[in-house]
């Protein structure tokens, strides 16, 4: 399997033969070339730096093969394309494109207690590759590589590295770091790295490049 990182939260997980393309937000300037490269987009949550409403509801209207799955907060904008749009929640099993996907969480971590929460779900895919939107919830199965969110208003390092601690991954790949300079990210580098708070280094991956699993 390959990760193909994009801006943001925003990860492309390709076999070969079958595509994911995982929040394509406004975050993402090549989201519709993204989102036109495959037939499945999952959504964690429907914050715009993961979701970009408009140009998905371009491309359902262009391509009806297109599938879309997201909590039901996200789908349910599309209440007309059932066949389309797939509403999911914790627990669920799909197979989509060749992968076997399993549906974690439900909430997005507290920014604040004045701002009301969202749904947030995660993807464990192929019982490897875990893109947790933005939550540190804990899957309930083993995760080989984990997609670790590092910078937003909800993120703090302690519960980043408690988080990584709970997982215990054997890979941990940097996402949703965009509120971070490249000083801050290879600060929070040398936190996640054997020898400090965890045991498992931190992979920052380049926008645009990809990565063998």
């Amino acid at each position: 399997m390959e990760l193909t990182k994009h801006a943001h939260a925003c990860v492309v997980l390709d076999k070969g033969y079958g595509r994911l393309v995982f929040d394509p937000g406004a975050f993402e300037s090549n989201a519709a070339e993204l989102v036109a490269s495959t037939d499945t987009v999952l959504i964690t949550h429907e914050h715009y730096d993961h979701f970009d409403e408009e140009l998905l509801a371009e491309a359902l209207d262009e391509r009806p093969e297109l599938r879309v799955y997201g909590p039901a907060a996200v789908v349910g904008r599309w209440a007309s394309r059932d066949g389309q749009c797939v509403a999911v929640s914790e627990g669920d099993r799909l197979e989509l494109a060749g992968f076997d996907v399993t549906v974690h969480g439900r909430d997005h971590a507290t920014i604040h207690p004045d701002i009301p929460g969202v749904a947030n779900v995660g993807y464990l895919v192929d019982g490897d590759v875990y893109h947790p939107g933005d939550a540190y919830h804990v899957p309930s199965a083993p995760v080989r590589t984990l997609l670790l969110p590092t910078s937003g208003p909800w993120t703090k390092m302690a519960e980043a590295v408690d988080y990584v601690r709970a997982v215990a991954p054997a890979n941990l790949v940097q996402i949703h770091e965009m509120m971070l300079s490249e000083l801050g990210q290879q600060a929070t580098a040398r936190y996640m790295s054997p020898g400090n708070l965890t045991s498992v280094a931190l992979t920052a991956v380049p926008q645009g490049e990809t990565i063998s699993l």
